[in-house]
């Protein structure tokens, strides 16, 4: 890799959730990016699925920015929901439970970016939300 950048193509990079029954892609390109500040994830979520699988999760410390560029989400912050759509940016604060599931006819494809850190600080919420009759939760 030369120094000062890289190029990675997504489709490249392990599907951390191939093989696995969660409907999607989940991409990190973290370390094939050699970032040294920032997590970059590439998250695709098929038509009419749970991502997440009825779960949700918060970081202690992390805030993430989610960009949608593909498709229609269905996300949850807190106790709000919203439809959120391609061309739109999300900023979620540390400490905030969040999920979202892909209720439309079209894929999803969503980046998750955030600062790097050197220790895992996600903790993962059972039964966050009610399963949608609109997004199988099983691949």
């Amino acid at each position: 890799m030369p120094d000062g950048y890289a190029i990675v193509h997504p489709d490249e990079v392990e599907d951390s959730y191939a093989g696995t029954d969660v409907p999607g892609e989940f991409r990190r390109l973290t370390s094939p990016l050699a970032c040294e500040q920032l997590a970059a994830t590439l998250i695709r979520i098929p038509a009419h699925s749970d991502f997440e699988q009825g779960t949700g999760h918060y970081h202690d410390e992390v805030e993430e920015l989610y960009l949608i560029v593909r498709g229609t989400l269905t996300m949850r912050f807190g106790d709000d929901v919203a439809k959120v759509g391609p061309g739109s940016a999300v900023r979620v604060a540390p400490r905030t439970a969040r999920s979202h599931r892909n209720e439309g006819d079209e894929p999803v494809e969503m980046w998750a970016i955030s600062r790097q850190i050197d220790h895992g600080d996600a903790t993962k919420i059972d039964d966050f939300w009610a399963a949608s009759p609109d997004a199988r939760q099983h691949a």
